[in-house]
């Protein structure tokens, strides 16, 4: 469990959900959950752009109506089970619909302020990619984009929810960065990545850097549109500042309709501080001097 996460309640309980249903494989299929639970689930072009589903309550009787209009299996499976965190977690349905009968609208995207919206989140990457099915497959998954792309299929999630579930259980440093055109959206770090001593963190709306890949990705527009993937080589300070000089890899792909960039960061070997020391010593010894005349 991430130290000091408010949400985290919200993926256990997802978590024991699933395994109180005795599911013992991948991938989890919230329609067929919600359904066996009585509650009615829909397909439904959305007309509002940003809407990814709605709960819909009638007296005792849920529905669950989903958008389809990104025409991705791994979204429309998250907006299910977004809704169905707000079915299952304590408070939520008495939060987001007034009374006995109505409705309540939720939208797509990590970003939100509100912290129903935060935990329904939360549920669902749980209730997707539970940590005792997910990590074990993880760990023989390898490293990078090539391994969240492994993990989006066997768990039938956006490359997006993914990535994000990602960095919540690797043991690895790695950080992964969604963009859209020259500006950072968000920046997810894993725990080994936080521990990484001499580095800045990025802020949300931050500029992508110039001297990354990503941001010559992002000039061509049909890079994301057409979900193109390369896999550069970067450094750590390019993107994260600060006084530590290491090569790490940066991997890069177009979220399609979502029009956003998903870059990965990792291969980060982070040396020894005596290494270091001994680095820096070879440096300077190797370095001439020249006295002033």
């Amino acid at each position: 469990m991430i130290k000091n996460d408010p949400y985290a309640f919200a993926t256990l309980a997802a978590e024991q959900i699933v395994k109180g249903l005795g599911i013992a494989t991948l991938p989890v299929d919230p329609i067929k959950i919600a359904r066996e639970r009585g509650i009615e689930v829909v397909a439904k072009p959305m007309e509002n752009e940003g809407v990814s589903g709605m709960l819909v309550r009638y007296g005792n009787e849920f529905a669950i109506a989903y958008a389809t209009h990104l025409q991705n299996e791994g979204f429309e499976n998250f907006s299910v089970a977004h809704e169905l965190g707000h079915y299952y977690l304590p408070g939520h349905v008495e939060a987001v619909i007034t009374g006995d009968n109505g409705s309540h609208v939720s939208r797509a995207g990590y970003s939100s302020g509100d912290k129903y919206e935060a935990e329904a989140d939360r549920f669902a990457a749980g209730f997707l990619m539970p940590r005792y099915l997910f990590f074990p497959a993880l760990e023989k998954a390898g490293s990078g984009l090539a391994a969240i792309e492994i993990l989006s299929g066997l768990c039938r999630t956006s490359l997006h929810a993914t990535a994000i579930r990602y960095t919540q259980c690797t043991r690895d440093p790695l950080a992964i960065v969604i963009s859209r055109g020259g500006i950072i959206d968000h920046c997810f770090l894993s725990e080994a990545f936080k521990n990484i001593d001499g580095v800045d963190w990025i802020k949300k709306k931050e500029g992508v850097p110039h001297n990354t890949a990503t941001f010559a990705f992002n000039k061509v527009s049909n890079n994301v549109r057409l979900g193109i993937r390369i896999e550069e080589t970067s450094n750590i300070q390019h993107w994260f500042g600060g006084s530590r000089s290491i090569e790490i890899s940066e991997d890069i792909v177009g979220l399609g309709r979502y029009g956003k960039t998903l870059t990965v960061l990792h291969k980060i070997d982070i040396p020894d501080a005596e290494d270091e020391e001994s680095e820096q010593s070879l440096i300077e010894s190797w370095t001439p001097r020249f006295k002033h005349k």
